[in-house]
């Protein structure tokens, strides 16, 4: 059957054919295609105002991104066919990149599936269908992984805050045998990680990289001394146990979640560390107030918090936060210490963070060096027209007395 046709206004055809996936609610002729028309999901042919096709996608009328394109031949829609083509070749990336099947599969727009996540676990994977057109192709996701993959278990982790976006139902559902946790290889280092209980899809691969530039730092600062690490928002200890594999001395994990520093404690004892690792529950904020009140100072001081600003309208108040986080952290620094701070807000700008970190070191009367800058990995490509697929930052910052 052909899909329905969507139209766009005169004009409103640039973007799209630039490159860009996505169609804005206003950017549609709802003259002569009303979107209280289509269903949510729905399949359709996106036109452009003199009727010439742009592509194939999916609609949903109650979202302001109305319409996400998946093929730019109108013959190839959302179908079982084209996922298991755009798996294949993302596939073929991943397995070039990396040895170990631990790694993103799928990085939605940027792997030409939009509103589609997908975390590989060896032989389990971890899928968010975070659009109504991807729920709607829900069994034919499903069925392309179990033929490209053959995984013992799938895990849908269908409740992220975007579903509430697309008016979607939040849910959690296995499909064949998914483990409550699973362990996982990192930059040499051994984890256990959870799966329906854990953050986003229990593990946050995109800083891969920065976690390996970390370990060969900590490395170089232990040809001296082993250094005194503190990883805050540690989640499971991602930054903080690869520092003690890679030589630190001691190293203290801030996070809010109890069961996840029980996932901390656990990886550590997979890899010999429980002695050198510390675990401190609480609020991140008031942890480092408590810190610096005890006059505890670090040679470093990672800081990878969840994202502050969500939305345009969360700016002040995410520039307020990131400073204050940022500006505690440097507190805690030993002489010639450094600030490793990240940052997933895409709406937060690379330059806005290092002006934190000017204004944070010389309100402490100190100065910064920016010694190294990070980016996510590779398995969380960057669509060249879709400034949004790039998010994440993270910085090394030398902070020495002026």
């Amino acid at each position: 059957m052909e899909p329905a046709v969507l139209t766009l206004k005169k004009n409103e055809d640039r973007r799209l054919r630039a490159g860009h996936l996505w169609v804005f609610s206003n950017e549609v002729d709802v003259q002569r295609t009303p979107l209280t028309g289509f269903e949510p999901g729905q399949v359709v042919e996106v036109q452009a105002s003199n009727g010439k096709s742009l592509g194939v996608g999916y609609v949903n009328p109650a979202s302001l991104i109305c319409a996400r394109l998946v093929s730019r031949n109108p013959a190839h829609g959302l179908d079982r066919s084209l996922v298991v083509h755009r798996l294949k070749v993302a596939l073929g990336l991943r397995e070039r990149l990396y040895e170990r099947p631990f790694y993103r599969l799928v990085h939605g727009e940027a792997d030409g599936l939009p509103g589609l996540i997908i975390d590989r676990f060896d032989s389990v994977v971890v899928v968010q269908m975070n659009t109504a057109g991807m729920e709607a192709a829900r069994e034919a996701i499903i069925e392309a992984l179990q033929k490209v993959l053959r995984p013992s278990g799938i895990l849908l982790r269908n409740d992220s805050g975007m579903r509430k976006l697309e008016q979607l139902e939040s849910y959690v559902e296995a499909i064949g045998e998914v483990p409550e946790s699973v362990r996982l290889e990192e930059n040499g280092v051994t984890f256990e990680a959870p799966l329906a209980g854990g953050q986003k899809t229990g593990w946050f691969f995109d800083h891969r990289d920065n976690r390996a530039w970390v370990q060969g730092l900590v490395r170089g600062l232990a040809r001296s001394e082993p250094p005194r690490i503190l990883d805050v928002f540690s989640y499971i200890g991602g930054w903080g146990l690869q520092a003690a594999v890679a030589g630190a001395g001691e190293v203290w994990c801030v996070e809010a979640s109890a069961a996840a520093l029980d996932y901390a404690e656990r990886s550590a004892a997979l890899n010999g560390m429980e002695e050198r690792m510390k675990f401190l529950e609480g609020d991140a904020f008031q942890a480092l107030k408590g810190l610096r009140a005890d006059a505890e100072r670090f040679d470093v001081v990672v800081v990878d918090p969840p994202a502050f600003i969500k939305r345009r309208k969360d700016v002040k108040s995410g520039l307020e936060a990131y400073r204050r986080i940022n500006q505690a952290a440097m507190q805690l620094l030993g002489k010639d210490g450094i600030l490793v701070s990240a940052s997933c807000s895409h709406h937060l700008r690379r330059e806005q963070l290092v002006d934190i970190f000017q204004r944070s070191a010389r309100h402490l009367d100190r100065r910064a060096q920016i010694i190294h800058q990070g980016h996510q990995g590779a398995d969380h490509p960057i669509h060249p027209a879709i400034p949004e697929t790039e998010y994440l930052k993270a910085f090394a910052v030398r902070v020495v007395s002026d």
